[in-house]
């Protein structure tokens, strides 16, 4: 199956840039979007639902805000939309579609770069996501977590680590809490055990001609439990076409949907 993970930065904007264009060519059984910056009333037909797939969204109550998506080619058996907690939930940062025993989400995490209440707002994300991230874990499903997490865990993920250590998105409260993820909770970053060299950016500001000079973040991605990681074959970050801040993040699994 093939899988992509893309960060809009408003699906219409990404729409005009030929985002829905080029995904009609790749052959993706699942598309997970993040930073839909709509409603519902705000998508074309196309947006809701390119042809050959069905689409679901958790959109933010805030206009032009935040909000995640799925495009399926298979419909799921179940839709899970938010966490059940009212004020992220307001935010649309989280949908979940199950096929089988196969969980595939679309996940949005927190930016704290705006500001300190942003940043806090972030870390009681993370405080109140981990429970359900550990119930994922012990459910006995597969699982596959796609988005923009708003986190680099290593130095390796970013191009100026020196330069950011105090910044969000590489704060050691960030790091460590992303780290526990992988070796508290045994989910895999699919990206990095594939390459473990390659810094594979998704991510670059729009300041100083980052993307340009390459000069990236990797904040999006692929996190998967283990027996489905091992499935992994190919990745790859499309960047020859710019349809948002974000890169499409791309991954072949030998797993059938």
């Amino acid at each position: 199956m093939r899988i992509i993970s893309a960060n809009l930065n408003g699906i219409r904007s990404a729409t005009n840039k030929g985002f829905l264009s080029w995904l009609a060519n790749q052959n993706a059984d699942v598309v997970a979007l993040q930073e839909l910056k709509a409603q519902s009333d705000n998508l074309s037909d196309t947006m809701r639902a390119p042809e050959g797939m069905h689409g679901w969204f958790h959109y933010a109550e805030k206009k032009g805000y935040s909000g995640v998506g799925l495009y399926c080619r298979k419909e799921p058996d179940q839709i899970i939309e938010g966490l059940g907690i009212a004020d992220i939930d307001a935010e649309g940062r989280y949908i979940e579609a199950r096929f089988g025993n196969l969980s595939v989400i679309s996940v949005y995490l927190p930016s704290g770069s705006s500001s300190e209440e942003r940043q806090q707002a972030k870390f009681s994300f993370m405080a109140r996501f981990w429970p359900h991230l550990a119930g994922l874990a012990t459910l006995g499903r597969e699982v596959l977590l796609l988005g923009d997490w708003n986190i680099a865990h290593r130095e390796l993920d970013l191009k100026n680590w020196k330069g950011n250590l105090k910044n969000s998105g590489f704060l050691p409260e960030e790091r460590e809490w992303i780290g526990k993820v992988f070796d508290e909770l045994g989910f895999v970053d699919v990206w990095r055990t594939l390459y473990p060299d390659a810094p594979g950016y998704t991510w670059w500001s729009n300041r100083g001609q980052a993307y340009a000079k390459d000069v990236g973040w990797r904040i999006d991605y692929h996190i998967a439990t283990e027996k489905l990681a091992q499935t992994a074959k190919t990745a790859s970050v499309y960047k020859d076409e710019k349809f948002s801040d974000h890169a499409p993040l791309i991954v072949d699994y030998e797993w059938p949907i």
